[in-house]
């Protein structure tokens, strides 16, 4: 399994993981383009520095000063109308989101009247946006963290000066594990908590994974006391690391994890329940809010019931970060008396994100292998039906070209 760890031993913000995904190896170009593509009057550059004597990358975000602030429907238009794939858009949308129900719990106000200030401001939504970019485009399975420094002391802020970490920054960083730092300063901001607790699944110190890539993000400031980075860590959790270590909280229920022939392996949880008296147009809504919320996988059977009524058995394959919330989404859509699950083994093919050039610009893929040999190339669905939209092509004409282009490598 694809992994990324995040050490965030100096703190976490939106331009310190943004340059740490930058320096990881995330394709700039892409990223650039899909923050110009909302039309804002930004330009992000990024340089090789050095901070407390080791390289990193820095980001740089210009942009105007500006003295409106801008509601959470401001920032969802403004992300609508960019050119992101569907899973960048989520992704930064639930950034967002989340920054806006931190600051109504730190207001007392209603999520939809919050008034983002610094967060709301045109180089936030450029670090917001572009990380949500780079992080799909990085192309891991799960994301880890270890305990985050908060920083200590003061900092002045739109509503004067506030303690570290700020209230939203703490609401944020409800049910994360923290690490103290001798700096006086605040280390992580509200940008770079939501950006953390958006896509991590597990708190850990030192994560069981083979490194492949290590990415060091800078941040504006100097200290005296430790190097201002974000460090992020890439590689991969095979079968025999991932035996017996689930999910912070959730026990393995001693299963092993070993895989067939040295094939990747893990672990998810499968639900299942039978449903003979919802309409279709509530199974189909309910497959698509489980999507939405992390269900790696859903499907439907016909099925007979008792009293020989027909129904249907619906499954969901849910890792333990989403296990609840998929859980909820059942209850609440299907009325469902009960849902039954239970722990299943994958074994899976090696993977990682692929960018294919093609006649009509780069289009997303997968590669799969399996020790070493007998890869395969599947083309990312959203990607190829936008080629074939913008290009009037049958999508089997996208679908063969990158399957040829492929071919001839």
């Amino acid at each position: 399994m694809r992994v990324a760890h995040f050490d965030c031993f100096s703190g976490i913000s939106g331009d310190m993981t943004l340059a740490a995904l930058f320096d990881v190896g995330v394709p700039t170009e892409l990223v650039c383009a899909g923050i110009a593509s909302l039309g804002l009057p930004v330009r992000v550059d990024f340089e090789s520095v050095q901070k407390g004597g080791f390289a990193a990358t820095e980001v740089y975000v210009h942009a105007p000063e500006e003295d409106e602030h801008r509601h959470l429907s401001d920032i969802e238009a403004i992300i609508a109308k960019g050119g992101l794939t569907p899973k960048q858009r989520d992704l930064a949308l639930k950034i967002f989101r989340r920054l806006a129900q931190a600051e109504a719990v730190a207001h007392g106000i209603d999520v939809n009247d919050v008034h983002f200030h610094e967060v709301g401001a045109l180089d936030s939504i450029a670090d917001i946006v572009g990380s949500a970019i780079a992080l799909d485009l990085l192309g891991v399975e799960k994301f880890t963290s270890s305990p985050v420094a908060v920083g200590s002391g003061t900092v002045m802020c739109a509503h004067g000066v506030m303690p570290v970490p700020t209230p939203a920054t703490a609401e944020l960083l409800k049910g994360v594990p923290l690490r103290s730092a001798p700096v006086k300063t605040e280390l992580t901001t509200p940008t770079g908590a939501a950006i953390l607790t958006s896509i991590v699944s597990e708190y850990v110190d030192t994560p069981a994974m083979i490194v492949e890539e290590v990415g060091h993000g800078a941040g504006s400031k100097d200290f005296l006391e430790q190097p201002n980075l974000l460090r992020i860590f890439v590689g991969n959790a095979n079968s025999r690391q991932a035996v017996g270590s689930g999910a912070a909280g959730v026990p393995s229920h001693g299963l092993s994890a070993v895989g067939v022939h040295g094939v990747d392996s893990d672990e998810v949880w499968v639900l299942e329940t039978n449903l003979d008296d919802v309409p279709g147009e509530i199974v189909g809504y309910t497959i698509e809010r489980l999507f939405a919320a992390g269900a790696l996988d859903v499907w439907t059977l016909p099925i007979q019931m008792k009293k020989a009524r027909p129904g249907i058995l619906l499954s969901v394959i849910a890792d333990d970060a989403n296990l609840a919330a998929l859980e909820t989404i059942l209850f609440h859509e299907t009325m469902t008396f009960g849902i039954r699950r239970h722990r299943a083994q994958r074994s899976k093919l090696e993977r990682k994100a692929i960018t294919v050039e093609t006649p009509w610009g780069p289009i997303k893929a997968k590669k799969g292998w399996r020790d070493g040999v007998g890869a395969i190339v599947t083309p990312e669905y959203e990607d190829c039906a936008r080629v074939a939209r913008e290009h009037n092509l049958p999508l089997r004409t996208v679908y063969e070209q990158i399957t040829k282009s492929c071919d001839t490598k």
